[in-house]
This record gives C-alpha cells, structure tokens and sequence, in this order.
C-alpha cells in the first residue's frame, strides 16, 4: 500500500483505515456523483499547519451545491473534523482529503434517494510530481484529449466524474514519456492540466486562463494573483493560445498537490531555458515563506493545529 494512516472520519465517527468501507452498490461508485477536496498540511519550525482550511471547505460546499448534495454539516464542523483527522492520526504533515459523496440507496441517475455520506482522510504524501520536481522542472504535453466544453459539465465543481477526464490526460502524457499533460479547451485555447492550472511568463507578464477556458479556480492559482501582485507583477487572466506555450519565458503549474511547480519543457519544446525561472522562484520563495514561518501570515492563510 502506497499510503496509511491509523483512522478516517466517516460521517461523524473515526473508524479503523483497514474499516472505511462503503457498499459496492454506492452511488458514487457507478456515476461520480461525489465532490472533493485536496488540503495539504504543512510541518514548520513553530507548529503543523493547515493551508487556507476553509477556502478549500468553501469551495467543498460551492461544489456540493451545484451538484444538489449539501451535507448536514456546516463549515465549523468540517474544518474540526479536518483538523481531528490529522490529529487522531499523529501527522506533522499531510495530504487531506475531504469527500461528500451519494452512498448505497438507489442504484439508477436520479441521485436523490441515495444518503449524502462525508468522509476525510489524511495521510503523509511527498510532491505529487515527484521529488526534485519543484526544483529541476517537469516535462509536459499539450493532450489529445481536451477539457468539456460549457454547459458539459461544470468545470468550477470538483467532481468526481470530472476527474475520468484528468485520467485520460495523465494517462496520455505518462504513456508518452512525459510527468505531466496540459489540456486545450473546446475552442482550442489552453485550459489547464489534469489536475493543475497553467501559468505563463512573457516579458515579465504572468498569464493565465480564465474561468470560462473550463477550469477549475484554483485556490493556490488565487495564491499566485495576491504575492505577484505584492511582488509588483502584472498578473492577467487572458484566453491563451496554444503556441504561446512554447514562446514563453517561463511556465508553472499550480495545485494544492503540485504546489509551484516549473515546466521545463512542452512537446519536447524547452522553455526557460530548460530550468526554472525568476519569476517562477520568485513566487516559490515568498509561497513557502509564508508557509514555512519565515514571514508573516498577512493573509491568514494558515490553521494551527495545536
């Protein structure tokens, strides 16, 4: 097993990892029908802390409204239960993951005789796009597979079924010797990767797409508009065409996962001089600082779990 923890929280109670089960017949198993979250925990040098808690519930919540499955709990309890879950369990550091999901009551699409279930589990997790990666960069491709196109799906909800589009896009660069794959959107324009939104740099710019190019918003993307913006960087939210991908001065990737991560290289095209580049670390240094302690919270960004 690649990860373990000692309990997950399911539905008001900690139960057993070996223990967290749900039947084969649940809802969420056949069509989807779930919504989620990816929280990382940090350790720094003056305690373990949670990284914008309740942004990411926020957005939990806005993903189960447009899904018509709202729990029976409110934003406190969840945040509680998150920060139990990394107690109970004895992490300094680690990945969270919160999902309200339609269990085991009907088995057909009309989803609303089925209960709406809560679990949260957290486990240690290194860099999502391996060690080193942060560092040295990541090589990419522009997928043959695009995002949906509006009124398909809702590209703002993290929904579970969203994410058998993300696979097709991570299983299409990894067959093809890349760590990483960038979707278009409908029209064509870049969108975002399987599970990461694109950032690039020209003359001193930061680009990025725009909600409508099918992305999901991001909360460490909201991360980079606020410390470029006290950095004294232009951040602006444009449609992107393709091959401006490869005439960039720079391009990072962003996720609760990912972090900051540069990218080196896309369709065997090098940018940045095939390392990481200034704005790029720029934006790494002031990100990690604030996560790491060594400036302030001026944002109130962090949970301290005491």
């Amino acid at each position: 097993m690649p990860f373990k923890a000692e309990k997950i929280w399911m539905n008001g109670k900690f139960v057993n990892w070996k223990d967290a089960k749900i039947h084969v017949l649940s809802h969420v198993i056949h069509y989807g029908s779930g919504v989620f979250e990816g929280i990382r925990c940090y350790h720094s040098s003056k305690a373990s802390i949670i990284f914008r808690l309740r942004d990411h519930i926020g957005r939990l919540f806005d993903s189960a409204k447009i899904f018509r499955m709202e729990p029976d709990y409110s934003v406190d309890e969840l945040a509680k239960a998150i920060i139990d879950t990394v107690k109970i369990n004895k992490l300094k550091q680690a990945y969270i993951r919160p999902l309200i999901y339609r269990g085991f009551g009907f088995l057909g699409l009309n989803p609303f005789k089925c209960p709406i279930d809560v679990m949260i589990a957290a486990w240690d997790w290194g860099k999502y796009l391996g060690e080193g990666s942060m560092e040295n960069g990541i090589s990419v491709k522009i997928s043959s597979w695009n995002r949906p196109a509006p009124n398909t799906f809702p590209s703002m909800a993290k929904i579970c079924g969203n994410y058998a589009n993300s696979q097709f896009i991570k299983i299409d660069a990894l067959l093809d010797g890349y760590d990483e794959g960038i979707a278009l959107d409908s029209y064509g324009f870049v969108s975002e990767g399987s599970g990461e939104n694109v950032f690039i740099v020209r003359n001193g710019v930061i680009f990025t797409p725009p909600t409508s190019s099918s992305i999901l918003p991001g909360i460490t993307r909201h991360c980079i508009f606020v410390l470029a913006r006290e950095l004294g960087i232009i951040v602006k939210q444009h449609v992107l065409p393709r091959e401006s991908l490869y005439v960039s001065d720079e391009v990072f990737l962003t996720g609760t996962a990912a972090e900051i991560t540069p990218v080196i290289k896309i369709d065997n095209i090098v940018v940045s001089k095939g390392k990481a580049g200034p704005v790029t670390k720029k934006l790494q240094k002031e990100f990690f600082n604030i996560i790491e302690g060594k400036t302030e919270d001026r944002h109130g960004w962090l949970t301290r779990i005491k």
